[in-house]
């Protein structure tokens, strides 16, 4: 099963600052990269600003979506200026490798009500659509009193469920993305940047 392969190209990031650039820069693993964890971090800032004005000073219960919405969480937490706490879920749509089989799974349900609460679930990436979808009608169940999605990565032309994130870090083509929580069987998701898998990338 083929990564897919990299042609530089230019890529525009949404939202903040706009800028765009080829991405050329490599890290200590041959790996190029796509965002640096310096417009990592600033693109999450002005997420957290964003949601922390939406609020109005109400209380938060932010879901994470494991594993890869960890760093991503974990980050974004620290930039929302609101009482926040945290749950999180497991789903399974992914094997080993790239593709996901398309059906999901619910392997951890939250561990409190969110009823009458504002819930924001953080997702690494918005791909098909499939994942969200689920968990956004699983949770809708509850009653929640507002129900929100960030998603650090939006891959639009990937999409087969019709939704939306209400915040998104970056808006990618369809490339394969790993580093920052997102992972290759399991691999990588430790690199503080997002990087391509390419198809001449040793496994």
């Amino acid at each position: 099963m083929g990564v897919p392969v990299f042609s530089q190209q230019r890529y525009s990031q949404a939202g903040g600052s706009g800028d765009t650039g080829t991405m050329a820069t490599t890290t200590q693993q041959g790996l190029q990269v796509l965002y640096r964890r310096e417009q990592i971090a600033a693109r999450v800032a002005e997420m957290g600003a964003e949601i922390t004005r939406d609020l109005k000073g109400e209380k938060l219960v932010m879901v994470g979506v494991l594993k890869g919405a960890a760093p991503f969480l974990a980050d974004l937490s620290r930039a929302v200026q609101v009482d926040a706490t945290f749950d999180f879920v497991a789903v399974s749509s992914y094997g080993k490798g790239q593709r996901t089989s398309g059906a999901v799974k619910l392997i951890k349900d939250l561990d409190e009500s969110v009823e009458g609460k504002n819930v924001l679930i953080v997702e690494d990436i918005l791909d098909t659509g499939l994942t969200l979808s689920y968990l956004r009608k699983i949770i809708q169940q509850q009653r929640p009193k507002t129900l929100r999605i960030a998603a650090l990565l939006d891959k639009p032309s990937r999409r087969i469920e019709k939704i939306d994130a209400d915040y998104v870090g970056f808006s990618i083509p369809n490339l394969f993305v790993i580093g920052y929580g997102m992972d290759y069987a399991e691999r990588y998701r430790n690199l503080p940047d997002i990087c391509l898998m390419t198809a001449d990338h040793p496994e």
